[in-house]
């Protein structure tokens, strides 16, 4: 039996019209977890970009690698076109996952 496997390219936001920070996972939750912690990622922690406002999945990961890239590569506003079809107010997709740990 083949195992699916999922991979995940997300934008994190620190704040609307903040610093963007896109990147790749295979385990989107755990990831997001470690930005909003500020381990693994001094990029993030330095500029305070957590905010999870963007994600696609992917069950190849060439495919998630080679749009991760792409992403990087794009104009801000071409990305803040995107996060806004479907997040206009750029809420934080993982705050019900992490709202009881991170303020316990």
């Amino acid at each position: 039996m083949k195992t699916v496997h999922q991979y995940y390219v997300y934008i994190l936001a620190s704040k609307i019209r903040g610093t963007l920070y896109i990147g790749m996972t295979n385990d989107l939750q755990r990831r997001v977890y470690e930005h909003k912690i500020g381990i693994k990622s001094s990029f993030t922690k330095r500029y305070g970009v957590s905010r999870l406002v963007y994600f696609e999945t992917f069950q190849n990961i060439d495919e998630a690698i080679v749009r991760e890239k792409n992403l990087k590569k794009w104009k801000r506003d071409w990305k803040i076109k995107l996060i806004e079809e479907d997040n206009l107010r750029l809420l934080d997709l993982a705050n019900d996952w992490y709202d009881n740990i991170l303020t316990d």
